[in-house]
């Protein structure tokens, strides 16, 4: 092998720390208006994979990204930390998309760069959904390797340690296949300066839903089944509480009360 192609799906998300009433839209949608936007904190991991992968193996790293022409701002965060190709597709008919319309817009956009290995985040701070994905691998045909945590290369064949919430699994699989990557894989580093004094003007490539051959009845509102009732910002507070000695007797007495005020039972 001569290096790797890696492309890599990132995201600007609004900054959920900062919910206000104003995040929703009438039509349920986020109202990416009313939040600072960020480089999505597991995208960030997922683009430290990529570029350890062209490191280590060689290649090279593209980044994509759906939305705003806003969303530029990560793809020359992600050119002055060393990809080498950035991409923003952007297109009207892209907007109000859900997960499975955005699976379907970004597989299309992905496939023009016969990659051998696709990193995505684990998920979007936006929704939490962890869905995008394991959707666009099923889309491109790929296997998927979700809560990537650790990653060797062998000729066509990567193994893989991932995360499975009681333990950590190892993974073989034959390339191309997509990684979803969490924190625990390690921090994006940081800017190169020289990039940065390289690229701080550069433009990253645009596409359009057409341009990557998407069907209009798939992507945005006409692709998208989801609808979203209301969002909140929930904070939890203390209060008062109850102290409860470490005896039988008053733990007894505690499961008994929560059954006579219907807390439990």
């Amino acid at each position: 092998m001569n290096g790797y192609n890696s492309v890599v799906c990132i995201k600007q998300v609004p900054d959920t720390k900062r919910i206000t009433g104003d995040a929703m839209k009438a039509d349920g949608t986020i109202n990416r208006a009313a939040l600072p936007a960020v480089f999505n904190p597991d995208d960030r991991c997922a683009l430290e994979a990529a570029l350890s992968v062209k490191e280590r193996f060689g290649g090279t790293v593209t980044v994509i990204t759906m939305g705003l022409p806003a969303a530029k701002a990560i793809l020359r965060e992600a050119l002055f930390c060393g990809a080498d190709r950035a991409v923003l597709v952007t297109d009207r008919k892209a907007a109000g998309s859900d997960t499975l319309a955005t699976s379907y817009i970004l597989s299309q956009a992905v496939k023009k760069f016969s990659p051998d290995l696709v990193f995505c985040g684990r998920q979007a701070i936006d929704g939490d959904t962890a869905q995008t994905g394991p959707q666009i691998a099923e889309k491109l045909g790929m296997p998927a390797i979700t809560y990537l945590e650790k990653l060797d290369l062998d000729g066509q064949t990567a193994t893989a340690v991932r995360d499975i919430g009681t333990g950590i699994e190892t993974d073989r699989v034959k390339l191309p296949a997509l990684f979803t990557v969490t924190e625990k894989f390690g921090e994006l580093r940081p800017f190169n300066m020289r990039r940065v004094m390289e690229l701080k003007a550069s433009e990253p490539e645009t596409l359009d839903c057409a341009a990557i051959g998407c069907e209009d009845s798939r992507c945005g509102f006409a692709g998208s089944p989801t609808n979203v009732n209301r969002i909140e910002s929930v904070v939890l507070a203390g209060g008062e509480f109850k102290e409860v000695a470490p005896t039988e007797e008053a733990i007894g007495n505690l499961v008994k009360e929560l059954v006579d005020e219907h807390t439990i039972g």
